[in-house]
């Protein structure tokens, strides 16, 4: 009869389906059985010991117990995950007639703050580049815009020589949706870009006919896992932890606003189509004031 299996027999039976049918690895395997074991006991403890027995009423006192025992969002998330899938299959498989977890809510999870790096270490980085080889050059060029502009990877190997205008100090955007937007230009980076296009560029061309502002060694237009390796290779050799594109784009907008840029000129600047996107930015200057605070005052 549906329902009357016992919830311990209906976790075996999905755990098992988990394994021959989903091809899952060991690993999430051992994960969803010790956080069903957990709704097992908890529930067992109250007398509830059939699928039939699992109401809306009952998860929400479970999720309620999940955080009054202090974890974290993103295990609460994770253990209730595993519950859902369980009662999913146990509906498909005529278990249970009726899910019990539709709509059924969650703490939401906390988003990561974006990694920024200081002022300090960012210009430090753009000096890496050797300047004397045509890569170096390029390598300093490509520095130089994605911090002084805050464009994303994929737009700055988007960028076509047509698209600079390095009399104004500017260029144009082609960003997500295909929705062009015209960007400044620091004064480090046009510099750098009228070295890398007079001095460099024609010696990477290599006989194609590209209108690429970057391009790779063999004189094709430069890809996006190019430039994060290139970043990666300059941090490594200076004993720093790699990171990719997107922080020097984290790291410009969060500068911005430290120097009191106001919130909607950065939005337009990073191309966000919401206001509420660029905001994750004020959370970061406001923990680097914390932070500074914390290590400043006598009594912080």
């Amino acid at each position: 009869m549906a329902g009357s299996t016992s919830i311990e027999a209906l976790a075996s039976d999905f755990l098992r389906s988990c394994s021959a049918e989903r091809n899952m690895s060991s690993h999430t395997l051992a994960a969803y059985a010790s956080d069903l074991d957990l709704f097992i006991s908890w529930a067992g403890r109250r007398h509830i010991r059939t699928a039939d027995s699992i109401d809306r009423r009952t998860l929400r006192r479970y999720v309620s117990f999940l955080g009054e025992q202090h974890y974290a969002r993103r295990t609460i998330a994770r253990k209730v995950s595993a519950l859902r899938s369980m009662l999913r299959w146990a509906v498909l498989h005529e278990v249970i007639e009726a899910d019990p977890a539709i709509d059924l809510e969650v703490p939401k999870l906390d988003k990561p703050l974006p990694k920024v790096l200081r002022a300090p270490k960012v210009a430090a980085l753009i000096e890496l580049p050797p300047q004397d080889d045509p890569l170096g050059v390029r390598d300093r060029a490509i520095l130089e815009v994605l911090y002084g502009s805050g464009i994303r990877v994929s737009e700055l190997c988007g960028l076509d020589i047509d698209d600079l205008d390095l009399r104004a100090g500017a260029m144009t955007v082609m960003g997500k949706g295909r929705k062009q937007r015209r960007v400044p230009l620091s004064t480090p980076a046009v510099s750098c870009l009228e070295r890398y296009l007079g001095e460099a560029r024609p010696g990477l061309v290599n006989g194609t006919s590209t209108p690429a502002v970057f391009l790779g060694a063999r004189g094709n237009r430069i890809g996006p896992r190019s430039v994060r390796s290139m970043l990666e290779k300059y941090m490594r050799a200076e004993g720093e932890v790699p990171v990719g594109p997107h922080t020097l784009r984290h790291s410009f907008a969060t500068h911005l606003l430290d120097g009191g840029a106001d919130l909607r000129v950065v939005q337009e600047l990073l191309g966000h189509a919401s206001l509420a996107t660029t905001q994750v930015y004020t959370h970061v200057s406001t923990q680097r004031l914390r932070d500074v605070y914390e290590r400043s005052h006598p009594r912080a």
